[in-house]
C-alpha cells in the first residue's frame, strides 16, 4: 500500500471514531473498605458509596423515638438498634405509676414496613390536624451495647399540628412529666429524640447524602416456625430511593452492569441486612461469606456491586466489617 493510502486510511480511522461517544470511564480496580462500628457495635455509620466515606455516625443508644419528617408522615418508629419495643396501655391515667403485666410488645419490623410499627397510628384526624387517641404507650428503651437495660417510659403523643409533633413522657414508675415537641425538617427522613436526655438529636444525614446505614438492628427470626425478636449487626439501605439486589450464585468478578440489570432489586430496609456473616461455634469466630454478593442502586441511580471480605481489624476485634465493592 503507498504512503498516501495508509495516511488515508488513518484520517479515516479517526474521523469515525471522533464520531461515537466516549464511554463513561469505570473505576479499574475494587475499593475495599473498613467500616468502624466498634467490637461492642456501639457506632451507628452512614456510608456513600460514590465517594467511599462515612459521612455521618453516632452512638447507637444516644435516642430513642424517630418523627418522620415527610410531607403529610406522621410515623413515629423506635432506635431498634438498641432492642426497644413498645406496648399500648390504653386510655389508663397518664403519669400515674404503670407495670407491663399483660403487655402486648410490638416491634417495628426491619424491612421497613411503615404499617408494621410498634407505635402505629397513634391518633384520629380532625380537620387538618392529627389528635392523640389518648392512649398510653410503654416503651422500653431496651439495652446498651453491654446489655444494661436502659429503663422504662410511658409516652402520649398528643398531635400533629403544622409540622410539630406534641408529646408527653415520664418514667413508667411515675413521677415528673416532660412535654416535648420535634418539628419536621424536610431534607432529612427522620428527626430523633432522646427520652433521657429530653432533647432533639438530628443524628441522620441529609436523605440524599448516603446509601449504607451499618448498624444493629432488630429483626424476627424463627425458631420451629414462631417468630422471636433479636438484635443482628448488619446493613440498612436508604429508604430514599435506594435499592439492593442479592445474588450467591455467582463470583463477584463475574457481575456486569448487563447481569445486575436483570437482577431482582428491593427497597427492604434490611435487603442487604446481616447472613453476609455468621458466627463459627467450633472456631468461636465470626465467618464472612465473600459469596454472597449485593448490587446496590445508590441515592445517585449508579449501580454497585458489593460484597463483604472481613468482620475483624488487625487487632481481631469484632465490629469491623471490610466491604469490597466496584461501580457497574
Amino acid at each position: 500500500m503507498k504512503t498516501g493510502s495508509v495516511i488515508l486510511c488513518l484520517l479515516v480511522a479517526l474521523a469515525l471514531q471522533s464520531c461515537f461517544k466516549k464511554d463513561k470511564l469505570i473505576p479499574a480496580n475494587p475499593r475495599g473498605v473498613t467500616i468502624p462500628m466498634t467490637e461492642n457495635y456501639l457506632y451507628q455509620l452512614y456510608f456513600n458509596l460514590d465517594s467511599g466515606k462515612v459521612v455521618k455516625s453516632n452512638v447507637k443508644t444516644t435516642s430513642d423515638l424517630g418523627f418522620n419528617c415527610s410531607k403529610g408522615g406522621w410515623r413515629i418508629i423506635l432506635n431498634t438498634s438498641d432492642f426497644m419495643k413498645a406496648g399500648d396501655l390504653g386510655q389508663v391515667v397518664f403519669g400515674q405509676p404503670h407495670d407491663t403485666v399483660g403487655v402486648k410488645w410490638k416491634f417495628d419490623k426491619s424491612d421497613g414496613d411503615p404499617d408494621s410499627t410498634a407505635i402505629g397510628q397513634w391518633f384520629r384526624v380532625t380537620g387538618t390536624d392529627t389528635v392523640s387517641d389518648n392512649h398510653v404507650y410503654v416503651v422500653n428503651r431496651g439495652m446498651d451495647e453491654l446489655g444494661n437495660e436502659l429503663g422504662f417510659y410511658q409516652v402520649v403523643f398528643d398531635s400533629l399540628k403544622g409540622g410539630t409533633y406534641y408529646f408527653r413522657y415520664a418514667r413508667l414508675s411515675g413521677g415528673t412529666i416532660q412535654s416535648a415537641s420535634v418539628h419536621k425538617e424536610p431534607a432529612v427522613s427522620y428527626l430523633w429524640f432522646s427520652l433521657k436526655d429530653n432533647v432533639v438529636k438530628p443524628l441522620e444525614p441529609l436523605a440524599d447524602q448516603f446509601d449504607l446505614l451499618f448498624t444493629q438492628y432488630t429483626t424476627m427470626l424463627y425458631d420451629a416456625g414462631a417468630p422471636y425478636p433479636y438484635l443482628v449487626t448488619g446493613v440498612l439501605i436508604n429508604r430514599n430511593g435506594v435499592e439492593a439486589a442479592f445474588d450467591s450464585t455467582l463470583v463477584f468478578a463475574d457481575i456486569t452492569r448487563e447481569v445486575a440489570q436483570g437482577m431482582k432489586f428491593s427497597t427492604n430496609l434490611d435487603a442487604v441486612g446481616y447472613i453476609w456473616k455468621y458466627y463459627n461455634f467450633s472456631s468461636g469466630v465470626y465467618k464472612v461469606r465473600p459469596q454472597y454478593c449485593y448490587v446496590v442502586k445508590n441515592i445517585s441511580g449508579v449501580l454497585y456491586k458489593l460484597h463483604f471480605l472481613g468482620f475483624y481489624n488487625n487487632k481481631c476485634e469484632k465490629g469491623y466489617p471490610v466491604i469490597e465493592y466496584q461501580q457497574l
